[in-house]
Order: C-alpha cells, then structure tokens, then sequence
C-alpha cells in the first residue's frame, strides 16, 4: 500500500464511531517489542506520528477505551514498516491471548470450548464498544463452533487477527488443534462475518 493509499485508509478508519480498551492496543505493541525490539517499537511510533495519529507505548493505559480505529491502524502500519503477511496478523491475534490480564479476564468464560461459546458475546463487550460476537452454531460432536460477528467494518487486516484471536482463546481450554476459518466477510460481500472454528 502506497504512503498516500495507507494515509486515506487510515484516515478513513480512524473516522468510524466506537472505542476499544487500552489492553488491545498494548498487545499490539507488545508483539512488536517482542519480534522485533526496541528498534521496532521506535518505528511503529514515529510512522503513526507521521501519519497524523500519534501514540506512545509507555502512555498506554490498559483499562483507557481508545478509538476503535487505532488498533486497525497499527496492523496496517506493521504491514508497511515490517512486511508482515496475513500469517503476521493471524499469531499477533493469537500472541494477545498469551498475555496474563486477557488470560485472568477471560479464563472464567474459556473453561471449555462450551463455556467459551457462552461466553463470546460477554468477552468481545470487555474489549470494544462496538461490534456484536455471537455464537451461531454450536456442535460438540463436530467439534466445531461458528461465530458471527456484526456491525465491523474497517480492513480485511482485522479479520487475520480476529482468526488468530479465535485460535488463542480455543487453546487456552488446552484444545491445541485449532483452526479458524473466515467463511463469511463484509469485504467480500456478506452482511457480517463468520468464523468457522474448529478442534
């Protein structure tokens, strides 16, 4: 994506009305320290600047709601900065499981990939003020669970770590063979997404 290409699309997500906890956007930023340092962390920093929207990571407050966009937006400047692949994106999703204060405020929810369903609605809430997690199948036998989720429209990048996220919470029940498809998206013409995720 070209400087003015991403300049537009970020500007265009940063309009869209709604917030998201501090916690998401500290994940991302972990992730980055962890791959790629310090040095890393320093650029992610400096091309939000330039692109209008700064954002310190020493600043960011855990519980603080933030624009929702932010978090879309830093996805889109790794794949600039970094070239990262929708593999990336798929393992920082999952890799934001993997932190303890997302693990303490959701393992009450994930005891199992039945609880985890219950659940889903309630733990999306804890993140975002916008968007709508449901859970539209349900099938033990088939060992599989298919999620809807509403009124989320910003970038196809999103979707990759929605799936990694699916991934990351499925594990956490110590169901390791997981896998997460998108079979429904907005981007692609559908009314809402869904995610097929399976064990």
């Amino acid at each position: 994506m070209e400087n003015k290409e991403l300049k537009k699309e970020i500007d265009r997500i940063m309009k869209i009305k709604g917030e998201l906890r501090g916690m998401a956007i500290k994940d991302d930023f972990d992730y980055i320290l962890y791959r790629e340092g310090e040095d890393g962390v320093k650029k992610l920093e400096e091309e939000m600047a330039r692109l209008g929207y700064p954002i310190k990571y020493e600043d960011i407050q855990p519980m603080k709601f933030y624009p929702v966009g932010v978090e879309t937006s830093i996805m889109l400047v790794n794949r600039k900065v970094f070239n990262y692949q929708d593999e990336d994106f798929k393992k920082i999703g999952e890799w934001t499981t993997r932190v303890p204060l997302v693990v303490r405020l959701f393992m009450k929810f994930f005891g199992s990939i039945g609880l985890a369903a219950k659940g889903a609605s309630r733990m999306w809430r804890t993140y975002f003020t916008v968007g709508k997690l449901e859970v539209v199948d349900f099938d033990e036998k088939k060992k599989q669970v298919i999620l809807r989720l509403t009124d989320w429209d910003f970038n196809p990048i999103h979707c990759l770590a929605c799936q990694g996220f699916f991934i990351g919470v499925a594990k956490l029940t110590k169901n390791k063979n997981v896998t997460c498809e998108e079979t429904k998206c907005v981007h692609r013409g559908n009314e809402h997404h869904e995610f097929l995720l399976k064990w």
